[in-house]
């Protein structure tokens, strides 16, 4: 229970990657921590790319960041629906500000890139969306793993288990 009286919000849309959703979800529960699932709209089920559905319980509009220790963004296509919503992109930034762990995992670099918090920053991510990253002023490497100071990011669901570490180490 190392995480016990610790808050997350992993934030959910359409065709999220259900394993980048699951795995931490259970592993930050597993460790004590309480975990809000945030979309655009709040109750609404929605869909992982292999279809297991997440309910939402909250919009970023609800979510006081003070009260949580950091936000999960799993990959898939949902971080490409996730950024047209302003306020999911300004809750990451608010994240960032306030110091907040940031946890992105494949293609959830894009709401990195979105909410403009990468300029100087060492991440990593899917590949195929290094460009972007490097476009928005990210020093991307090639890691299971990749922590600078609260951002966590990782490649491929592949990489969880050590996703995971680092957010559960940067957490406590």
């Amino acid at each position: 229970m190392e995480l016990k009286g610790k808050r997350f919000v992993i934030l959910v849309d359409t065709q999220f990657n259900d394993h980048e959703y699951w795995y931490p979800y259970f592993r930050l529960r597993e460790a004590g921590a309480e975990i809000t699932a945030v979309a655009a709209k709040a109750g609404q089920t929605y869909s992982g790319k292999y279809g297991t559905p997440v309910k939402s319980d909250k919009t970023p509009v609800d979510i006081n960041v003070k009260d949580f220790a950091g936000i999960v963004i799993p990959g898939g296509y949902a971080p490409d629906h996730m950024r047209r919503d302003q306020g999911m992109v300004e809750l990451v930034r608010a994240f960032d500000q306030q110091g907040k762990i940031i946890a992105a995992i494949c293609h959830a670099g894009w709401m990195l890139v979105s909410a403009g918090v990468l300029k100087g920053r060492k991440v990593t991510s899917f590949f195929a969306i290094k460009d972007d990253l490097v476009n928005a002023g990210a020093l991307w490497e090639d890691g299971e793993v990749v922590v600078d100071g609260n951002m966590v990011t990782s490649r491929t669901p592949d990489d969880l288990p050590a996703f995971m570490r680092a957010i559960i180490a940067a957490a406590r």
